[in-house]
């Protein structure tokens, strides 16, 4: 572009405005502000102890903040978050803000709202205009809020932590109408809840809730707890069931904001996409992953494991749940979809990791284009692709062909099991800790009857488990007897081999049969006469439960 290089150490900040018209970057010294289109520098502001920076949608405002210090007098502190007009480079307004954590004032993408916690309230203003407060939502002890994306009306997620006994509870309001008595939009409560997660879906219609606990009082996980919520501006909610038990990694709307894939579950994880009625839509089985990214126009999904996993991704064409590669980013701690839908940006950044420091750019089709190692002596701190706004880029068709790439490819470095001396001459054999599930489709598929109603389908299952429990039962306690015709035999082999896929279940299912056939004995017995002990007694009397909760266990089957 023309700019001298800034080679200080201490430039560890930037940002570009939503756009990728404006670029702002603070070296210790001053803030500087470009524009990247004309080529020159706009402004420069004497803040050398700026660490955060942010454009408003429209280049209207920068937003700066610098850590807070109290006065020795013990009066206010100097303010640190600073407002400037970007075309006249005028202060609008300072406010002190003495947390980093949701540091930025949030605007409505026209700009006509803006808000910021303050005091456990939400304080509004409109048009830019920071010197009067428009409006103010005060609910006892508002720990976070999220504003919606899109056009008005405006709405508000805010999360308020329970406290004596009272559950916590996210609440979604429509700006200005906060004071009515039945003023929300929709409410849901939960006891299990630290700290949460609001997400609104790109039409600013539903807000997915990720609710965390720090303690996981089962002792199941070091991470805590964390359950997944769905709530609509219609008012519906619900929680998201999750078929395997641990911890949620990530959740990511599409950009369609009708559905949503979540990532969970003790590893190997599930990766599981369900829509906006909370229903599971297409499940990607198992895997080493932790992280979800799906493509600017929606198509196109990437699953990663990084971090402490090897940064193994798989890109899935959305639209035909068709795996496209499986290429493998080893050490990343960051990743981003270029704004075409097409490129990938991996990284390895400082202080995250301190040595092997470089980016990579891939197509997603599984080659790498573009390869920048920083020296040895040198480290990267951010790295990220210039913004643009939606419908500058078209969405292009799916291609399963790789692209052809002139950087010389690298093959992963497989890292072999430790294997004690006694066995290092010896034939190796395949063993697995956990088996991992292969994708599969959880939409009706077309051409079969229509699909039956979740009470219809209940009763269905209900009704094949226990004629599969009798059955059996009445086939173990005559053994004697000669087998059935084959035609009456198919659909119990085909019943009581099905696997729910989880051995602790299948090992509970089989003893569940197995005290059944030993009440039905015990029936028969008292039948022809014979006096039964009072602990058999009481074992007939459980027929019943233990019946309801095998029929329980055989509906996840």
């Amino acid at each position: 572009m023309g700019f001298p290089r800034e080679s200080g150490k201490n430039c560890k900040a930037y940002t570009f405005s939503k756009d990728g018209t404006l670029f702002a970057w603070g070296n210790g010294e001053k803030i500087n502000v470009i524009s990247v289109t004309k080529k020159g520098l706009l402004h420069s502001f004497d803040l050398p102890k700026a660490v955060c920076l942010e454009f408003s949608p429209k280049n209207t405002v920068l937003a700066t903040w610098q850590p807070y210090t109290a006065s020795k007098d013990d009066t206010a502190g100097i303010p640190n978050l600073q407002l400037y007009d970007v075309k006249t480079g005028t202060c609008l307004k300072s406010f002190i803000q003495k947390k980093m954590q949701n540091w930025c004032p949030s605007w409505s993408e026209d700009e006509t709202l803006c808000a910021r916690n303050v005091n456990n309230e939400v304080h509004f203003f409109e048009n830019n205009n920071f010197n009067t407060i428009a409006n103010k939502l005060h609910l006892k002890k508002i720990n976070d809020f999220v504003l919606s994306p899109g056009p008005q009306p405006y709405k508000v997620a805010v999360y308020v932590p329970g406290s004596k006994g009272a559950p916590s509870f996210v609440r979604l309001y429509q700006y200005p109408n906060f004071d009515e008595p039945h003023a929300a939009l929709a409410n849901k409560s939960f006891f299990k809840a630290d700290k949460v997660t609001m997400l609104w879906n790109k039409k600013a219609t539903a807000v997915l809730v990720i609710a965390s606990t720090d303690v996981d009082k089962t002792g199941a996980s070091y991470y805590g707890e964390q359950t997944l919520h769905y709530i609509a501006t219609n008012g519906e909610s619900a929680v998201v069931q999750l078929p395997k038990n641990g911890p949620i990694y990530d959740v990511v709307w599409n950009s369609s904001s009708t559905e949503f894939c979540a990532v969970y579950g003790f590893m190997p994880a599930k990766a599981t996409v369900f829509n906006l009625k909370c229903d599971p839509v297409f499940d990607f089985g198992t895997g080493p992953r932790n992280a979800a990214y799906y493509s600017p126009h929606g198509h196109i999904l990437v699953l990663a494991g990084f971090g402490n996993l090897r940064g193994q991704m798989e890109v899935w064409d959305v639209k035909k749940y068709k795996l496209i590669s499986k290429p493998v980013a080893s050490d990343s701690t960051y990743f981003a979809w270029c704004p075409d839908g097409e490129h990938i940006l991996t990284a390895t950044c400082a202080p995250r990791l301190r040595v092997n420091n470089g980016y990579k750019i891939w197509h997603y089709t599984g080659s790498v284009l573009h390869k920048y190692d920083v020296p040895s002596n040198a480290e990267l701190w951010q790295v990220s692709w210039q913004p643009f706004l939606d419908g500058i880029f078209p969405e292009k068709a799916i291609t399963y062909q790789v692209v052809p790439s002139d950087v010389p490819s690298e093959e992963p470095k497989v890292a072999t099991a430790y294997r004690p001396p006694a066995l290092r001459n010896k034939p190796v054999t395949n063993s697995k800790l956990h088996e991992e599930e292969p994708p599969q489709n959880m939409k009706p598929q077309p051409g079969n009857e229509k699909p039956l109603s979740k009470t219809a389908l209940k009763n269905q299952r209900k009704h094949e488990a226990k004629k599969a429990a009798k059955q059996e039962a009445r086939i173990d306690k005559s053994p004697d007897m000669p087998p059935a015709p084959a035609q009456q035999s198919t659909p119990r082999s085909t019943i009581s081999q099905s696997t729910s896929g989880d051995p602790e279940t299948d090992r509970k299912i089989k003893n569940l049969k197995k005290k059944l056939r030993a009440i039905e004995q015990l029936k028969e017995q008292a039948a022809a006469g014979k006096q039964l002990e009072k602990n058999q007694l009481e074992k007939i009397q459980k027929e019943k439960a233990l019946l309801q909760e095998l029929e329980d266990l055989e509906l996840g089957i």
